[in-house]
């Protein structure tokens, strides 16, 4: 195979979960696992419940029933379960109930650390304050807090009372926060005085306050004093977080959920209108995060896995529930990884000698813009395993993390999924070979494939990604809006699942993704992802990080816009504007060389720094923007009308 640039060896292909579970089941290769996974689906389902050691206070007579369609499947039917089980309980009168499970480190450089046992002991204190504040089975709960010890006390204190947790990016302003907790109807808020960010105090509790004034179905608010500053204060509704656990037993029940009992209510950005609340349940969650953890990156009790991620992105409960459901050390950070010096998050992995390390390409990209003596100053010797998503790589970008960061030793698990499957439609394994930028094929049980148009599979072209095959972690639908998911994941082709990626799989089998379908850029009759156009731009060593859209033109169909954000030493001229512009066209072919090249200082991004490529073609085209909640940095918005 062409362009493969790692292959496994030693204990990543003889030593792995993903190899015991294999050897255990007869399974001789990786083609024969996806297969197996796949056509046997319900097999596999089970078989990975034992492996994994995912716990039921009653067990399932049934592992799918389709019923109601595959639209509504219906999964480990019978069966009785609950995520803290499985995550906190079971752990803590093991071996591992004096081993770290929480590594916190705030942006000031304060450290504290939890055991599992002292982890069990405060959530149980916190789920008996919320029984004790009338919270109840099926009540919803939201979480708007920075990342912190408490933020993970919380999430497992609502699941564990049989609540539904809502976690909430503390950057979101009121407006955000209130529609989400309004359509969940909550009836309490976790959140925070405030937190500190790129050496600032960020000020939270009043963003709460406002978005409360619109949600009279919250009853009480419990807030972390994190900075210790003035804020506004409800007697009536109000308490501190060491008041609201005082006095609490360190002892409390846990629910036995149904299966399909929800657990998250998990929101995403629309592009109009409000936002998606895309509905999660015990079983599912379990069955899809503990797989993905288990066995795309080999989580076990001697993992340090650090995420650069909030809890507001699926990444965060995903990384919780995985992390410790498999007995490991989950590390989190409150501030930004290049704070106060470029190196901060080197000299953390340096530090707390951190096993796995996920990031996007785009937070990739801003830290190569620092220069490699960054990375190579720290000792990065304990890491096994890198991870990215989000969005897709350029090979330079790429190339930068296997090389500089991992040595070309460390495979990157390059995954794909999304909120709506809190989990991986496509991932590599510690056992397959990669090649830059893909992310190798099928997730294990993932039923998926690429097709055109008419719904017919394709090769070696652009097709769009879909499953033809329901999974235990799909969304039971958008919360109140059952008709809403429908159309949106279902309408396409019938029963099957339309994920809104576009997709390319090679000649050797590798996939890999190139925008979301909706992005696809469509010049003269020929269709290109937006991801191939800023690939070809940041391969220009002025580049730092490009965003291209598409936008009507008579002739053409649609012509192709970019934005350029240049690195350190480069400026703007319209020299540099032409070079780039032809090295689009001598890359991708003439038709498809930029009409129009912007530079800019910032493009608009997601906390989790996905770039927002509709926000960017609405603001070009002076159309309506849509909902901004999901939007770090807003100044970037203004950038680009600047830059029209």
């Amino acid at each position: 195979m062409s362009d493969v640039v790692w292959e496994p060896t030693g204990s990543y292909l003889d030593d792995s979960n993903i190899k015991r579970f294999m050897k255990k089941h007869g399974i001789k290769d990786y083609d024969e696992l996806i297969q197996r996974s796949t056509d046997e689906l319900e097999w596999f389902w089970d078989a990975i419940m034992e492996d994994l050691n995912i716990e039921w206070f009653e067990p399932y007579h049934q592992v799918l029933d389709t019923s109601e369609g595959i639209q509504w499947a219906k999964w480990y039917i019978g069966g009785k379960v609950n995520v803290v089980h499985n995550c906190i309980d079971k752990h803590a009168d093991t071996d591992l109930k004096n081993h770290a499970a929480l590594v916190w480190e705030g942006e000031d450089g304060e450290i504290r650390k939890l055991t599992y046992l002292e982890m069990y002991e405060q959530v149980n204190k916190c789920a008996n304050a919320l029984r004790a504040s009338g919270v109840r089975k099926g009540d919803s709960v939201g979480i708007y807090m920075p990342m912190s010890l408490e933020i993970v006390i919380a999430f497992y204190a609502v699941m564990k009372i049989g609540a539904i947790v809502i976690p909430i990016f503390s950057g979101y302003g009121g407006s955000a926060l209130s529609s989400r907790l309004s359509d969940a109807e909550s009836k309490v808020l976790f959140t925070a005085d405030g937190s500190y960010r790129r050496g600032k105090q960020i000020s939270i509790k009043p963003q709460a306050d406002r978005a409360l004034e619109n949600v009279p179905t919250v009853e009480k608010v419990v807030v972390l004093k994190r900075l210790g500053i003035d804020i506004p204060w409800n007697d009536e509704r109000d308490v501190w977080w060491d008041d609201f656990l005082a006095n609490q037993p360190a002892e409390c029940p846990t629910e036995h959920m149904d299966s399909e009992d929800h657990a998250l209510l998990i929101y995403t950005s629309g592009t109009t209108g409000k936002p998606k609340g895309a509905v999660h349940t015990h079983g599912g969650c379990l069955a899809q995060i503990v797989k993905e953890l288990g066995y795309f990156f080999d989580v076990n009790p001697d993992t340090v896995f650090f995420w650069l991620s909030d809890i507001g992105w699926m990444m965060g409960p995903w990384e919780i529930i995985g992390v410790h459901s498999l007995g490991g050390t989950l590390f989190i950070f409150e501030g930004a990884p290049n704070h106060p010096e470029p190196d901060r998050l080197w000299d953390m992995i340096e530090r707390h000698k951190i096993t796995h390390l996920g990031i996007s390409p785009t937070a990739i990209r801003m830290l190569m813009t620092f220069g490699e003596e960054w990375v190579t100053k720290h000792d990065l010797s304990s890491l096994r395993y890198l991870g990215s998503t989000g969005e897709p790589w350029d090979p330079e970008s790429w190339n930068w993390f296997f090389e500089v960061v991992g040595k070309k030793k460390i495979p990157i698990i390059n995954i794909s999924g999304g909120t709506e499957i809190v989990g991986c439609f496509l991932s590599p394994l510690p056992i397959t070979a990669l090649k830059p930028c893909t992310l190798r094929g099928p997730g294990l049980g993932m039923a998926i494939d690429c097709v055109d148009e008419d719904g017919n599979p394709v090769r070696q072209e652009m097709g769009h990604l879909i499953a033809t095959k329901p999974a235990p972690s799909m969304t039971r639908g958008f919360w109140k809006d059952p008709d809403r998911y429908i159309e949106t994941y279902w309408s396409k082709w019938p029963d099957i699942w339309y994920q809104g990626d576009w997709a390319y799989v090679d000649e050797d089998g590798f996939w890999s993704l190139h925008g979301r379908s909706d992005d696809v850029i469509k010049v003269a009759g020929r269709r290109t992802g937006p991801a191939e156009v800023e690939s070809a731009l940041i391969d220009h060593n002025a580049v730092s990080e490009a965003a291209a859209i598409g936008v009507p033109h008579e002739i053409k169909g649609e012509a192709v816009i970019t934005f350029v954000v240049l690195g350190p030493g480069f400026e703007p001229s319209e020299e540099l504007r032409e070079e780039l512009r032809i090295q689009v066209g001598n890359k991708l072919g003439k038709p498809l060389r930029p009409d129009k090249l912007m530079f800019v200082t910032d493009l608009p991004k997601t906390r989790s720094a996905k770039i927002i490529r509709r926000i960017i073609r609405a603001k070009y085209l002076g159309e309506e923007l849509g909902d901004l909640s999901s939007v770090e940095n807003t100044d970037a918005i203004d950038g680009i009308g600047k830059a029209i």
